[in-house]
């Protein structure tokens, strides 16, 4: 049996990510939001910290407090001290950001389907699989 090229496989699944995130980039910009805020928004409730954030979305601490403070500003997140750690800030989603996560997430998922749309059912439920095989 032929040995499988791991790169070329990585290669493939992060070229989808890519064209997916940039096909949707121009009407997430209609909502006031980049591809990155949107993940940062999307991962608040999980990872409220921002050092956290920081860590699962692999991206530079000050580069999570740069998106931290626009989506602060915007008012789609609160920032508040944490009652646990007085040290560190605690974050949570708006309502108003809640709403808009939503379309920017249903945005990222229409554009997904249709990808996956291209795939049989069972093909489908497969990627599913090992997918969180992989996860």
């Amino acid at each position: 049996m032929a040995r499988t090229n791991a790169a070329k496989i990585w290669s493939a699944n992060y070229r989808l990510l890519s064209t997916i995130i940039a096909s949707v980039a121009p009407r997430l910009a209609t909502l006031g939001l980049e591809a990155k805020e949107l993940f940062v928004l999307a991962a608040i409730d999980e990872h409220p910290h921002p050092a956290q954030l920081a860590g699962v979305l692999s991206m530079p601490k000050p580069t999570i407090t740069v998106y931290l403070k626009r989506l602060a500003d915007a008012r789609l997140i609160r920032r508040e001290i944490d009652s646990g750690d007085l040290r560190r800030h605690r974050l949570s989603v708006t309502p108003s950001g809640r709403k808009l996560m939503r379309r920017g997430l249903a945005l990222l998922s229409d554009a997904f389907s249709l990808r996956l749309s291209r795939l049989s059912a069972v093909e489908q439920a497969q990627l599913a699989i090992l997918l969180e095989r992989l996860n």
